[in-house]
Parts: structure tokens; sequence; C-alpha cells
């Protein structure tokens, strides 16, 4: 795959005269324009990141089958089908190599990538199923005869247990005869192959299959579990040998064009940049104490309260609670009062505009590159490293377990709502910890998750408005 700056891109007959899912295996023979290498990477990250999101919450199967329609149509969707294979496979490739440089990353994307094949899987029909299983050449045969005969009674106990087919299905079974996929087509839970139980560690794990002398006995309809263990093995490997190639030969070649890409789309953010405020971002001094109650994140919330209490922040407090600040609609001329009245307390007005202003008026765009610098979303909070008398950073990841429930106890959580939220914690869902809080204050789901300060705020504000009766004219 060769990244081209501006020419039309190529592409083989061989990537898009078979509109199955692709299995990745190798880099295809495409020229990629060099916005495309990142759009396309983005839209995949996109997909990614709502899979994340529906199995940290938990969703049933067919929930997030229906989750990965949603996001496949929404992000890679194209009307050309060759043009949409061919992005599905470059953005594959680019996001692999983006992944590939640490084990952190590596285990989130195989995780990622593997329950995105197992679900888009799932929804094809069973003759695009069959093509997917056919290029795998997986040598498993159908159990037969004698063999089959003698594991009918246990066959039949485990089939009945999950409700799978009736006993009068299992005894049928005692007479048929086929090769891989001859029966299938009529009959697919009247069909099991005998493969090595380590290569179906899901359906084992969930008791769903018979396993006799290290071989588990897999009914047709579980053929997903086979498909995604061979699926989820070559990722894996293939992620090491990506590595390899990124750290001996691409990052150093491509450090002045492709590097600086590759190694900032990890922690993308890929939402509403919140540069410019909304309808439901619009504070003003009056009334800033009352809103960062009703409506600021925790890690909001908690930066404002150490700034009243303290009148200080650190360099890293000032910057991320300043930019929210500057996202939810505070004008400059506000925030400079707001910033000096609390300072002043402490270092004296002098010394505030001396070392202080300037800082305020340059995320606002107003000195140096004149840049507009916009507020951080989630990701950017949770992989920050607060110091000894930081405030900034994500409570729900920075915060001891003790901290953690009395600033929730303070925003009203329930016992029932605490828990929820800090066995997210746990399992370092901090996001979704932070979707959970959202959705017990204000009593209302929130299915897109919080990923941003400054969403949370527009959504609180959206529900908070709705309720407030209309001012008579």
């Amino acid at each position: 795959m060769e990244v081209i700056r501006s020419q039309k891109r190529t592409a083989s007959n061989d990537v898009v005269s078979n509109p199955k899912i692709p299995l990745y295996l190798t880099a295809p023979p495409l020229e990629v324009r060099l916005e495309e290498f990142e759009l396309f990477a983005i839209d995949r990250l996109r997909v990614l990141k709502g899979v994340s999101d529906g199995l940290a919450r938990g969703k049933n199967p067919k929930e997030m089958d229906d989750v990965v329609d949603a996001l496949w149509k929404e992000h890679m969707r194209h009307s050309d089908a060759s043009e949409m294979l061919n992005k599905d496979i470059i953005s594959h490739f680019v996001i692999r190599l983006v992944y590939c440089r640490s084990d952190e990353l590596k285990k989130w994307f195989l995780s990622m990538e593997t329950a995105l094949f197992r679900h888009r899987f799932r929804l094809r029909n069973f003759e695009a199923q069959r093509a997917i299983v056919g290029e795998f050449g997986l040598p498993y045969k159908a159990v037969t005869g004698a063999e089959l005969e003698s594991l009918k009674e246990r066959l039949g106990q485990v089939v009945r247990s999950l409700g799978q087919i009736s006993p009068s299905v299992v005894n049928d079974i005692c007479c048929v005869s086929v090769c891989f996929f001859s029966f299938l087509s009529f009959a697919v839970e009247a069909v099991y192959y005998k493969v090595p139980f380590e290569e179906v560690p899901d359906l084992v794990a969930g008791r769903r299959v018979l396993i006799q002398k290290g071989h588990a006995f897999v009914a047709g309809s579980q053929l997903v579990s086979l498909v995604v263990t061979q699926f989820r093995s070559h990722i894996s490997k293939a992620l090491i040998l990506t590595n390899r190639k990124w750290m001996t030969t691409i990052r150093e070649r491509e450090k002045d064009r492709l590097t600086p890409i590759v190694e900032a789309l990890s922690t993308t953010y890929v939402g509403p940049d919140y540069s410019q405020s909304s309808e439901y971002a619009d504070i003003s001094l009056k009334d800033i104490d009352q809103v960062s109650k009703s409506s600021f994140p925790l890690c909001m919330r908690h930066l404002f309260e150490k700034l009243r209490e303290d009148h200080h922040l650190k360099h890293g407090g000032r910057m991320q609670l300043g930019l929210f600040l500057k996202g939810v609609g505070l004008k400059l001329d506000d925030a400079l009062a707001f910033w000096r009245a609390e300072f002043s307390k402490k270092v004296g007005s002098e010394r505030f505009d001396k070392e202080y202003a300037y800082g305020i008026r340059h995320n606002y765009g107003k000195e140096g590159k004149r840049t507009d610098y916009t507020p951080y979303a989630c990701q950017k909070i949770i992989s920050s490293a607060p110091g000894a008398g930081d405030h900034h950073g994500c409570p729900y990841r920075h915060f001891s377990e003790d901290n953690l429930r009395a600033a929730l106890g303070r925003m009203g959580l329930s016992s029932r709502g605490m828990e929820d939220v800090m066995d997210k914690v746990r399992n370092k869902h901090f996001q979704l910890a932070c979707t959970l809080t959202f959705e017990a204050v204000y009593g209302t789901s929130c299915d897109v998750g919080i990923n941003h300060p400054n969403q949370y705020f527009e959504e609180s504000q959206k529900i908070l408005k709705s309720k407030t009766p209309a001012a008579p004219v």
C-alpha cells in the first residue's frame, strides 16, 4: 500500500471483485492519497470506539449486532461497493499501523477489531458466511457415523440446555454423513465439527459445547467462534510483524510525512471540537457558580471548586478549566475578570497581569501564534499525568476510591448508582463511568456516551432548559 499526495488512487481488480468481509491477510496493492490515509482511519476509529462503548455498556450480542450495523452505515458506507471495500481495507491497515506501537494499543485494537469482525460476520447471510469460512481453509470435518452415534445423548443434553433445537433433531443427526458445508444450508443445528477445544475458547467458557478428549464438538450455527478465533490469531501475529516494520523502517523513513499522522491518530478525538459555543453553551460571570453545580462534569467541577478554595491552579489545571470555560461560552473579557478575581486574592492583581493574563489571552487566540485553541476531550484528560499539587486530569482515573465516592456523593448519586460507576472505574472504563454519572444525575440515558466535558455540559443544559417553563411573552 503506497501513500501518495494528490494523484487519484487506483485499485487492483483483486481487491474490488469480491465484496465480502475482508480478512486483511496482506496489504493490498493500492495507491492511497495522503488525505484519505488519515480520514479513512478516523472513520474506522469512530466505528471501533463505538464498538468499545457498546461492549463496556454490557450490550448483548443482538444489541451489538445492531450497534455495529448502525456504526458501519454511518461511518463506512459508500454508494460504490468497490470504494466501500477499499475504504474498509485501507482503514484497517492504517489503524493497524497506528495501534501496533505499544502493548496497550495492540491489546485494544485486537479486541475491538475482533469484536467488529464477529458482529459483521453474524450480520451476513449463510452464503456469505460460508464464503468467509472457506477463505480461512479450515480443515475440520463433520462428525459422522459411529462417533456421532456415541455422542448423540450428550450432544442432546448440551443442545437442550441451551434451547437450541428439539431432541428429535438431535436424533436425526445420527444418520447424517456430510462434508464440511454440504448439510448446513437446511439443518445447521444438525451438523457438528470436531475441533481442538482451545480454538473455541468463548464456547468453552460459556459451556456451550461438548468437550471430550481435548476436542470440542461445535454446532454448525456456532461457526462464528471458529472463524473469530482464526481471525484474532491472524491479527495478533500481524500486529507483531507490523510493529517490527514500524520500528525498523517505517518510522524513520516517513518521519516527515506519515509518522506524525500515525503517532497522533491513537490519541485523536473524533467528535466535535467545541471551539464555538452553541445555543446551550453561553455563560457569564453572574451565573457561573450556579451553572458549575448544575452542569459541570466532575473533572471541571473539581477544578472550579479548587480554584474557589485555593485561589490558584497550576498550569495543567488552568489549561483544562480555562479552555472548557471558553468552550461553554465565557467571553475573553469575562475570563480575564474571572481569573483575576481569584488569583489576585493570592498573588495580587499586578502579578496576575504580569504572569497569568497572557496565558488566558493566548488560549483565546489573541497572543503568540494567534491559534484558536480548543477544549480538551476526555481522551486527552484521561491520558494526562497530574503530579503533586495538581488538580487536573480525570477524577475517575486519578482519584482514590474514597475521594471519588465522596465527590460522587456530593453530586447526589445513590448507593446503587455509585456502585455502578465504581464498577466501571475498576474495569478502567473511565468515560463510561462519567456517562453513568450523567445518567444518574439527570435521570436520562445517554446512549452516545460522554466523550468530551463540553458535551456533558451541553447535554445537561439541554435537559435542564427543557424542564424550565418558557417565560410569558
